[in-house]
Order: structure tokens, then sequence, then C-alpha cells
């Protein structure tokens, strides 16, 4: 769910591929415009567990209208009141730590009436977490060949072409295995 690779720190990445038990070495290439391939991510495989899920976070943002001691109205984060009554039992926080649940809607414009345990700020912004779950896309093909196509020469035969590309695998898995020893 990453939009880019952190430059330092950890990440871990799901995907659907073939069974591999763990500790195995894990290597990500990218391809780059003269098709070869760059080495981007190195590290190792997790324990398979089946209860870990991959969840995608959205916080919706409202304002407070009007404040009394413990109620607030608040405005622009639902804008009709089907959405307001749809995400009635979701908690609601504010910036400052304060914690609170939706009363009621209020009109049709998408203000709402909300309880906190504690008085809010004006400048307090009220802030709604949502989860979903999401998957890995399915995108495993068991038969990516090893070499890009540009590296076998056009001219020969298939024997030679089929003995090139073994004799640039094992090259290519000596360079992979040196970066763990």
């Amino acid at each position: 769910m990453e939009r880019f690779l952190p430059q330092k720190g950890f990440i871990v990445a799901s995907m659907y591929a073939p069974i591999m038990f763990a500790p195995a070495p894990v290597l990500v290439f990218r391809e780059n415009v003269m098709q070869k391939y760059d080495l981007v991510a190195k590290g190792s495989l997790l324990p398979l567990d089946t209860d870990r899920i991959v969840i995608k976070r959205v916080v919706l943002s409202g304002a407070p209208f009007k404040i009394n001691k413990k109620s607030v109205t608040v405005r622009y984060m639902f804008f009709n009141t089907e959405d307001i009554d749809f995400y009635k039992p979701i908690e609601l926080r504010t910036k400052s730590g304060k914690r609170g649940h939706i009363k009621q809607s209020l009109g049709t414009h998408g203000h709402m009436k909300c309880t906190f345990n504690g008085q809010l700020k004006s400048e307090d912004t009220i802030l709604m977490n949502l989860y979903k779950r999401v998957f890995p896309k399915w995108s495993f093909d068991p038969h990516v060949s090893i070499l890009p196509p540009a590296m076998v020469e056009a001219g020969d035969d298939e024997q030679d072409k089929e003995e090139e590309v073994v004799e640039g695998t094992e090259k290519r898995e000596g360079e992979a295995y040196q970066m763990f020893d």
C-alpha cells in the first residue's frame, strides 16, 4: 500500500506466489528503460500467518461550527444526512486527543451534533478513521523469463539461445547471492 519505498526502515510486502518458508532471502528487482534489472530492495520472508491482514486507512476531517460544553456542531465532514446516519457508530477523535460520538444529524446539508469527553477549542479538527481491508494484486506469472529478450541475440539458432540463457542464469544467481555473504 506504500507509494514509495522508504529510504530507511522496514516495509512488509504481501503477494500471491508459490509457498516458501522463512527464513528465505528475497530480492526485489525493477526493470529499467534499458531493459536491465536494478536491485531495489533485499530482505527475508516473514513466517506464514493466515491471520495477518493488510488494511488501508482513510481519515475524514470536519470543523467545529458551534461549541457548547461537551456538545459540538460539526460541519464539512459529510454533505448529506444518509452518510451521517451510516457512520454514526464510529468513534470520533480530535487533534487535541478528545474522543466522541455522533449524536444526530442536523438539517440536510451535512451538519451533525456530536458529544465529546471534554470541551473542544475552536481551532480543533474533528477526525474519523475509516479502515478497509485490501488484497495484493494478482500479478504472479510463473513463466517469467530470467533474462530480458534484449540480452539474447537474434541471429543464433535455438540451441545456442538456450545455452546462453542457462549460462546467464548461473551468472545472475551468483551475483544475487553474493549480497547475502
